[in-house]
Parts: structure tokens; C-alpha cells; sequence
């Protein structure tokens, strides 16, 4: 196991590093960030094609539209909200809701972060595999290598549901931001940042969400809490999750901020079919989210 994940890591570099070797002729980031210094309310809607956690999704597609609002003010502190709503599910009601507070700084010119906590409203009938979570307290860090390359690092605390054990997320990335200004307009910006992550933690999340999605049946939930609890101990260790590629697409202009981003996730160290009857059996993954927002 060792050894793979030593392979696995070692191939993870190498690719992104030739995909780094591209951005040479980057324009400065002032342009992202050039907005940072003001208080702005930015609202939106996003449209993800299927929805999938750390590499796992259900046996079904589901997709999710997720209305979104949130306040930045001028300290860097922030409050945003969101809703998730599943346009194919049979009872058309929203599936959860989140509310967020947080602070995005910058440490120095390269170095930013941010810190925040979520608490998350899963309505108790919803499929999604993150339903297990009622909420997180997250710490970000992200370091820009002269405008070469950003590696970036994420730790993840997340508080389950009904007394299960809590879960510890830690993911890292590498990726370089292409940008392209004046395209259609004297004020518009493209930016195309190609990433890869790898997401790493336990896997406790996989209970409760697993159990409660058994419902009534009293027969299936026995014998899957029989066959979960032989694997809890498992569930407990630190693994590898999956490893994520992504390329995330960012077009704004003027107050309009349109978002496109295609992902292929990897999973690693799935439970064994006869527990995860309920998960899709696919290792490998891809989805789609696109997004309109505006900001002020």
C-alpha cells in the first residue's frame, strides 16, 4: 500500500509538472485578486451534472442545482448561503442548504489562506453521500511560485451525524492560471486554471449516510449495520480518497461572472461491493458544473 501511494504521488507530480511547463507567459494575478480589497455581494446559480464526493456518487446520476449567495466584506471576512435543489428526484424538494462564515487573508504577496465554518441542513431523505455531515470547520493555504505554479493545501474537520465518528479531510493540489484579457471587451477576463488534487482522510461519512439510506427496512438495516460494524475500524483510518483532475474555466465581465468546470475523479480504497450496494461501483468518474453569478 505504501508503495503505491509513493507511485501514485510520484506520477501526480510528473504529469503536472509538464502541464506547468506551459505558463510561462503568465499575466500577473493582480487581475484575480484585484477586487480583493472591497466589500462585494456576489449571488448565483450552479448546475453540477452529477453529484460525487471524495471520488464516490450514487448508483444514479444525480444532478443538483444550487442557488447561492455571498457577502465579502472589506476585512475579508464573509457570510455566504446555498441551497441544493435535485431537478430529477420525485419529490422536488430541496435536498440541503448550507450557511457559512469565514476569513480569506493574505499572509504576503504569494501566500494566502482562508478559514471558515459550515453548517450544513440535509433534509432527511436526501441521497447525497455528504447527507452524513452536519458540519465543517475548514483551513486553506495557497502559495504562488512566481506565477509558475500554485500549490495549495486544504485541511477539512467535519462533524457527522447521529454519534458517528467525525472525519478528518486533508487534500493538496497543484495549479497554474492561464489568463487572457480584452477578449471582447476592454475589461473582460478569461482565466483557465488546469489543477490536480489529492484528497486524502477517513471515511466515517460512509455509515450513517449508508444505514440511514437503507430506510424502514428494518432486515436491510440489520444486516448492514452487521456488515458495517466488522469495517468501522477501517472507516477510521487515514487513506487515500482520490485523486481529482480538473479545469476549471472563469469568464467575467463587467458585474457577469460566467464558470465552467469539468472533473475526473479517481477513486481509491472504496468499500467492498457487498457494503456499497447503494454507491455506484465505478472507480472512475466525471462530472460538470457550470455556473452564472453576479457580483457588486
Amino acid at each position: 500500500m505504501t508503495r503505491y501511494f509513493y507511485k501514485s504521488l510520484l506520477i501526480f507530480v510528473l504529469v503536472f509538472s509538464t502541464v506547468c511547463s506551459f505558463g510561462q507567459s503568465l499575466i500577473k494575478d493582480d487581475l484575480i485578486k484585484n477586487d480583493s480589497k472591497i466589500s462585494s455581494l456576489k449571488f448565483g446559480v450552479n448546475y453540477l451534472s452529477n453529484s460525487v464526493f471524495m471520488g464516490r456518487s450514487d448508483t444514479v446520476r444525480i444532478p443538483v442545482i444550487t442557488p447561492n449567495i455571498k457577502y465579502t466584506f472589506r476585512s475579508g471576512i464573509f457570510v455566504a448561503g446555498s441551497l441544493d435543489y435535485l431537478p430529477n428526484s420525485k419529490s422536488k424538494e430541496l435536498a440541503s442548504g448550507d450557511l457559512s462564515a469565514g476569513y480569506d487573508f493574505d499572509l504576503t504577496d504569494n501566500l494566502d489562506g482562508s478559514v471558515s465554518f459550515t453548517k450544513s441542513f440535509y433534509n432527511t431523505k436526501s441521497p447525497l453521500i455528504a447527507s452524513s455531515q452536519s458540519a465543517l470547520v475548514n483551513v486553506s493555504l495557497n502559495y504562488d511560485f512566481g506565477k509558475i505554479i500554485t500549490p495549495s493545501l486544504s485541511a477539512d474537520y467535519v462533524f457527522n451525524k447521529q454519534g458517528d465518528k467525525n472525519d478528518i479531510f486533508l487534500s493538496a493540489s497543484l495549479s497554474h492560471a492561464f489568463i487572457a484579457t480584452s477578449l471582447f471587451n476592454a475589461k473582460d477576463i478569461l482565466i483557465i486554471s488546469p489543477a490536480a488534487t489529492l484528497n486524502t482522510g477517513t471515511q466515517n461519512f460512509y455509515d450513517s449516510f449508508l444505514v440511514n439510506k437503507k430506510g424502514k427496512n428494518e432486515a436491510k438495516t440489520a444486516s448492514l449495520n452487521k456488515l458495517m460494524a466488522a469495517k468501522r475500524d477501517d472507516l477510521a483510518k487515514f487513506k487515500v480518497l482520490d485523486y481529482e483532475f480538473s479545469v476549471p474555466v472563469e469568464y467575467k465581465i463587467k458585474h457577469f461572472i460566467f464558470t465552467l468546470t469539468p472533473t475526473y475523479s479517481i477513486a481509491q480504497n472504496k468499500l467492498p461491493e457487498d457494503i456499497s450496494t447503494e454507491l455506484s461501483n465505478k472507480s472512475k468518474l466525471f462530472n460538470l458544473e457550470m455556473g452564472i453569478a453576479l457580483k457588486f
